[in-house]
This record gives C-alpha cells, structure tokens and sequence, in this order.
C-alpha cells in the first residue's frame, strides 16, 4: 500500500485539531528560526562548550521532519531558513553535530562499566542526533526541491559510514540502552538509500544491524527469531527497541529479506498482546528500573507510564507494516493510539505535550527541552499520511475513520479525491464517497460487532477491509455501545516444589473496570472533587451514554460518575486528574 503524498490530506474532528493545533502552536513556536535555542546549540560557541551531552541536539532533525512533512506554506520558509543555517555549520568531513571534537562519535570515548541502562561510555546521543537529522534534512528535501538537503543528509550517512567500516569503532559502542540508541541509525540510513538508490546507504545499515548482532544484549533480531519478550531485548527500552522495528521494516523494503519482516512481525505481535495501555501506547513503569521499559509480559497497573515518544515511535512503525502488508490490525493500531494516548499528551494549544501519560494520573505538561514534544508533534504529523492508501491492484483503503478528505494517485485513473463525512469518533455512520467509480477499502474496526457496509451482504468481520468493487458513495455504520472492560494488577510468587514442579501462588490482587465506547477510551477526574481513587460495586446496566459523547457509570449504593473521552478529560489543562480504571469491589471481581 502507498499512501497520500504530504498535504494531500485534511483530517477533521478531533485528530484534524490536533494536526492544527499542532501547526499553529508546536510546530509555529518552537522554532522560528536559526536563532531558536534548539537550532542555535549547533553554533561553534555553544558546540565548543558541549561536553555534558544528552539527547538535545535532537530537536532540530525532529522539528525539521516535522514541519516540512505538514507542508503548511507558513512553516516552508522556516523549514528552508534552518535547512540554510545547518548545512552551513557542516563540516567537512560531514559531521553535524553539537558536540566538540573530542566527544564526537568519530573518537572512542573512555570505556565504563556497563550501567543499568547499557552505557559504554560517556553520555552521549551523537548518532541519535545525526539520525534525527538525516531524516529531518531528507523530509526538508522532499518538501522544498532544494537537493543540497539531501548533499548534507549524503555526507552525514558516508561519515558514520566510514567510522563503521574502522573496526575500531561499532555501532554499540555510540549509545546507551545497549547500543539501541545508535542501531537506530538503520531507519536514515535506508532513507538515503531511498532517496538516492545508492546500495552503499543500504549496505550501511546492514552493517549495522551487522554490528548489532554481535552483541548478545543488543541483537534483537535474533531475540524477535527466538521469540524474546520486546521486554527482555537489551533495557527494554521501548521508544529505542521500536524505532530500531522501524528501521528492520524499512530494510526488509531495501532487501527483501523475509526474516526482517519476520522479525519485526513477531515482536509488534507481542507488543500489542502484552505491552499497550487500553489507550493505545506501549507503556512501562510496573516494577521496573525504569518508567520508560516495557513491563514484564502480563504486569498491569493503572498507573504505568505512557512515553509519548514511544507512543510515535509505535505509530511509525504501524505505517511502515501497513505499508508493507497492507493489513487492518496496523492501521487499527495507529487509530487506537491515536484517538487516545497521543492527542490525549498533547493540550488543546498545541505547545504543551506531556512527557509521561498515565491511565489513572495527573496531567503533567513537560519541559521545553524534553524529548516528547518533538515527538508528540511527528506522530500527529504522521496521520494524515497513513489515513487513506492505494493497494498495489488500484484499491483506495480508508485506513483512519473521522471527517476528512484526501486525494489520491490511483495507477490508470490519475487523481482521485475520496471524503468521509461523518461526526465519528462519537457518531455511527460514515458517508464515504468519492469522485470515481474504484475499488474501496473500508476499515472494519476491531471493536465494531454489527458493522453494515451499504452494497455488502452479511455480517461484517471486525479488524479486516471490506472491499467495495466500483462505487462511488458507500455508508458504514458502526454500532457503539458502551463497553466495560477489566484487569487485574496482580502480585504471583513462584517457585519450585521439592520434587521440581513449578509451585505459583497469588498473594496481592486488585481488580478494575473501565469504560469504551466505538474508539474512545473514557476517563473521569477525581471522584466527588477529591478522590484518586474509587470502588465500585456494578449493577446490571450500570453503563449508559449521556449527552452527546459521554458516559454515565451507575454503581450500586454510590450516586453515579460522569465520564468524558480520554483524551479531553479534565479540560486538557495541566495538573488535571484522569482516573480510567476504578476499582473493583472484591464481589464483583470475578
């Protein structure tokens, strides 16, 4: 499947605000230009003094990814004004990084003990920011026309080429998390050879995954053959472990080899059986060194860690899988997470994101220079994109459902513009229509029981396409009831018995609820004004709408909670409580 080229697309309702709030708040006001903090850190001065560091440097690739993928006409001029200033402050060797020399990724750093976290060496995010640019100065190229982008992108990809080829120097000795915060270097590298169909891009990143798989801790290509828990690959780092999936997606498309796509398919099947909040985003936090790993297989709590930055990094890697095997789960997967936890980080000015979302928490807006607002502000950029698609035999696929409008290139017709009409995610019914008679692609979602499609007998299987021969108007309605759902943060001892069977106990068990209805996950603020938490005791019926896009929760021996969508509770504001897992009363547990 490919899809709609950048600003082909319009998205309405509540992702269409995001993607404008974004534009206008993000995206408009973090960087104006060179003399913006996050560009202005690659300047000789500042670079000459940088030896603590960290991932800042980052912000500049993902910015410039990111505007120039809106191609909105207020942001191409900033996007070419910062394109001018970096390639400038490039050296000659290619290096264009905010580091001195002696920190640069070209010079191996004193040796350390290996941390917790995997890290070989000083701190340094060298490759994570020079990867970041190639994509940012990549996208800069497509936006604008101006090839020197891409010369710049070019000479980054043939130094680390170079540095690689050594010997001296392998790709896990240049980031933390056992090397996963480098291996990421794979995804720019296959761009380039995208971009410019030369093998050597291509051969750079096999050389890494090369350099990948020599080490136990970080060869998680052979952990995904294996079938290792995402969780049990180097740190479990997921924001890392998941851009370094999209990255083996994209070699798959660069190779053909199948264990590629094998490997990536294997590990986003136990990511979205194990590792994703009811809202979408993979998450962490439960009994863990660190709030940014995946939770052990099974672990629950409402009140784990939802890393915006994970959350993007598993949209992209959706796009990459509906693009490569055309499936419904991928695109379902990218319209959960982002109906939920993603415009659910992002407030509704668009400048302020959270860092960390949790199911049952307070909303905390994060700091300027924290990594998930130029990550939250990619993943909304990466919707319009992946919302229609056009299959290899000329089907137009309607991936994301809610009001917008698209134009095609459909092989053999020429341009097709396709909308839907509709008030989804709250309502039921979707007029999808478009302006020639071609094959559709309808998205049944996965939570829908009961769909109809106008022109299509019998029922309708959830996470799949309905395919449409030659219509030019069809309506899908999607029946939502309201839908409880439960877990259980469980405490389970094992051991082994004297003759050696496996002895498992449960010592600690708390049981929830929360609430659905069509996409949408629900969630109230503190209950009765004060509360963080809440048993309930359920009655027959104890769920039912109220209003226009609410839910009513009727307990027994309680008076009723109000419950509003997720990602719009408690106003957007910061500091505001979202509670979506009540607890539940040990006899309603069962």
């Amino acid at each position: 499947m490919t899809f709609a080229a950048p600003g082909a697309v319009t998205l309405g309702g509540p992702l269409g605000d995001a993607v404008a709030a974004n534009r206008a708040g993000r995206l408009a006001t973090f960087v104006t230009g060179p003399d913006s903090p996050a560009i202005a850190i690659f300047d000789a001065p500042t670079v000459a003094a940088n030896e603590g560091g960290d991932w800042y440097g980052e912000h500049a690739g993902k910015w410039l990814y990111a505007a120039a993928r809106s191609r909105d006409p207020a942001l191409l001029p900033r996007v070419r004004a910062v394109a001018d200033h970096l390639i400038a402050l490039q050296d000659a060797d290619g290096y264009l990084g905010n580091y001195p020399p002696s920190r640069r990724f070209m010079v191996r750093q004193p040796p350390k003990p290996h941390s917790w976290n995997g890290e070989p060496a000083l701190r340094t995010w060298d490759i994570w920011t020079h990867a970041y640019l190639v994509l940012g100065l990549i996208e800069a190229t497509r936006a604008t026309g101006d090839d020197r982008y891409l010369a710049a992108a070019v000479r980054i990809g043939e130094l680390v080429a170079r540095t690689l080829a050594t010997g001296d120097i392998g790709i896990t000795d240049l980031g933390n998390h056992f090397g996963l915060s480098a291996t990421v270097m794979i995804d720019p590298a296959c761009e380039l050879f995208f971009a410019t169909s030369e093998p050597r891009f291509r051969d750079l990143a096999l050389l890494i995954l090369a350099q990948a798989e020599s080490d136990p801790h970080s060869a998680f290509l052979t952990a995904a053959l294996n079938g290792e828990d995402p969780s049990a690959i180097a740190t479990g780092k997921a924001y890392q472990l998941l851009w370094n999936l999209v990255g083996l997606a994209k070699l798959h498309r660069a190779t053909g080899e199948p264990r590629f796509l094998t490997a990536v398919h294997a590990l986003w099947e136990r990511v979205r059986a194990d590792h994703l909040t009811l809202g979408g985003g993979p998450w962490g936090g439960v009994a863990h060194r660190s709030r940014e790993v995946f939770n052990a297989p099974g672990a629950f709590s409402p009140h784990a860690y939802v890393e915006t930055c994970s959350t993007m990094a598993w949209i992209q890697l959706n796009r990459e899988l509906i693009g490569i095997l055309g499936e419904a789960k991928f695109a379902q997967a990218i319209e959960r997470a982002a109906y939920n936890d993603l415009i659910g980080a992002q407030s509704a000015d668009g400048e302020d994101w959270c860092y960390y979302s949790f199911p049952n928490g307070k909303r905390v807006n994060t700091t300027y220079w924290r990594c998930c607002k130029s990550s939250g502000a990619i993943a909304v950029e990466e919707l319009p994109g992946v919302a229609y698609g056009v299959t290899a035999d000329g089907a137009v696929a309607v991936n994301l459902l809610g009001p917008s409008e698209a134009t095609l290139e459909v092989p053999g017709i020429g341009p097709v513009t396709i909308t839907q009409t509709t008030d989804y995610p709250f309502g039921e019914r979707i007029a999808i229509a478009v302006d020639a008679r071609v094959p559709l692609l309808v998205r049944i979602p996965d939570w829908a029981e009961g769909a109809t499609l106008t022109g299509v007998e019998g029922p309708l299987a959830a996470d799949t396409y309905v395919r449409v021969d030659a219509a030019d108007r069809v309506t899908l309605t999607l029946p939502m009831p309201p839908r409880l759902h439960r877990a259980a943060a469980r405490n389970v001892q094992e051991s082994l018995a004297p003759d050696g069977t496996p002895v498992a106990q449960e010592v600690l068990r708390h049981d929830y609820v929360a609430l659905t209805r069509g996409p949408l996950v629900y969630a109230t603020g503190l209950v009765d004004g004060y509360k963080a938490e809440e048993t309930v005791r359920l009655a027959a019926g104890a769920v039912a709408p109220a209003g226009d896009d609410g839910l009513m929760l009727s307990p027994r021996d309680r008076a009723p909670i109000a419950f509003e969508p997720y990602y719009r509770a408690g106003g957007r504001q910061d500091g505001a409580w979202r509670l979506t897992w009540l607890r539940l009363a040990p006899e309603d547990a069962a």
